[in-house]
């Protein structure tokens, strides 16, 4: 018996590393001559000289994610163009958090038996992605592990690093009372909820706005990156958050300093904040209200079950803070302006075509930071 025999085909993986050495690639212009090796070494490597030059303290910040069971529904629909993009921008957007421009991204792909095309397509997603987001696909790793994963399976995950200096570090020191949270648009679900939303939602075929409701929840998760780090050029930011697992009420009090995870040495107390957020600030798109309804257990399908949804949503309080608690419910990121930026800062993601909404304000607490309704 050989390798082969065993479920590993080498030729295969060959191939396509061939095909992933291209697409990488094309994502190296971002960082010009500071790229030192290519796809197929044994480690990626990147000079920091030109990104880090003009610092006076360069810090690394790094994250790592993946893309969950989003994945399964690639899978029943084999359309694999988008999962890729939701990889990095579950890693980018994190580190963004911390005023962090992202430098590299590697990728790791996982399989039961591989095939290459398959494997270069959701590759060459992770490329858009890193295109977007203004980083270079710097390495990665692909393994064939017939036995644990089921064939025809997939598992992506990934990680960046950014830089930036460390006087610009956005850690929530800055965000004082009143400060306003600006909320900007989501693209839907993005890789959040997905283990609930494959239950509730079985039928992809069903119609949902003139397309199957498969590839509306397929819809790659927004990357953030550009924008903001345009945005932190005009006006100060103080605090950032990625809406992801856990929604409004896990996510947005993390952009609050925390003294159990940061030097709190020049606080004499600790303050505490509430986000407190506006009911109906913006409108939740219509893609949760078809969850939301398949989550109530509705038999209503398509248009009727978004308009159903839409209705519990506004009148159920127990579906409404767990839908609140699981999903970004049409907002991806959340930053903290004072209220003299809001116009400004509005104006500008607008003009980006990132929408953005006045959703709340900062408000003083107690005990522990927390988000409440209004």
């Amino acid at each position: 018996m050989d390798y082969k025999e065993a479920g590993v085909n080498i030729n295969e993986g060959y191939l396509a590393v061939e095909k992933y050495r291209d697409l990488a690639e094309a994502t190296r212009a971002f960082q010009k001559n500071s790229v030192l090796s290519g796809i197929g070494s044994f480690a990626g490597m990147l000079s920091l000289k030109e990104s880090a030059k003009s610092m006076e303290d360069p810090v690394l910040v790094s994250g790592t994610d993946g893309v969950g069971t989003k994945l399964g529904i690639a899978f029943a629909i084999k359309k694999y163009d988008t999962v890729g993009v939701d990889c990095v921008a579950m890693c980018v957007n994190d580190i963004l958090c911390h005023g962090a421009r992202p430098l590299f991204f590697l990728d790791y792909l996982a399989c039961g038996k591989l095939n290459a095309g398959v494997a270069a397509k959701i590759v060459e997603s992770v490329a858009a992605g890193c295109k977007e987001a203004g980083c270079v696909l710097l390495g990665g790793e692909t393994a064939e592990m017939p036995g644990f994963y089921e064939e025809g399976k997939y598992d992506i995950a990934g990680f960046a690093v950014g830089i930036v200096d460390r006087s610009k570090i956005i850690d929530g020191r800055a965000i004082k009372e009143g400060d306003v949270l600006l909320g900007i648009a989501s693209s839907g679900p993005h890789s959040n909820g997905f283990s609930l939303i494959r239950k509730v939602l079985p039928n992809l075929e069903e119609n949902f706005g003139g397309m199957p409701l498969g590839r509306a929840l397929l819809e790659p998760t927004r990357i953030y990156v550009k924008p903001v780090l345009g945005l932190m050029e005009k006006i100060p930011v103080h605090g950032m958050a990625h809406i992801t697992g856990g929604g409004f009420y896990e996510n947005i009090p993390r952009m609050f300093s925390n003294p159990d995870t940061q030097d709190s040495s020049h606080y004499s107390q600790p303050p505490v904040f509430n986000a407190l957020i506006n009911n109906n600030s913006w409108t939740v798109p219509a893609i949760f209200n078809r969850i939301a309804a398949g989550v109530a257990e509705l038999k209503e399908s398509g248009a009727e079950a978004e308009k159903a949804g839409k209705e519990l949503l506004q009148t159920d309080k127990e579906l409404r803070r767990m839908m609140f608690n699981t999903f970004n419910m049409g907002i991806g990121f959340v930053i903290a302006v004072d209220g003299g930026d809001v116009k400004q800062a509005q104006e500008y993601l607008d003009g980006k075509d990132y929408p953005a909404w006045e959703i709340g304000k900062v408000a003083a607490g107690s005990g522990k930071s927390g988000v409440i309704f209004n």
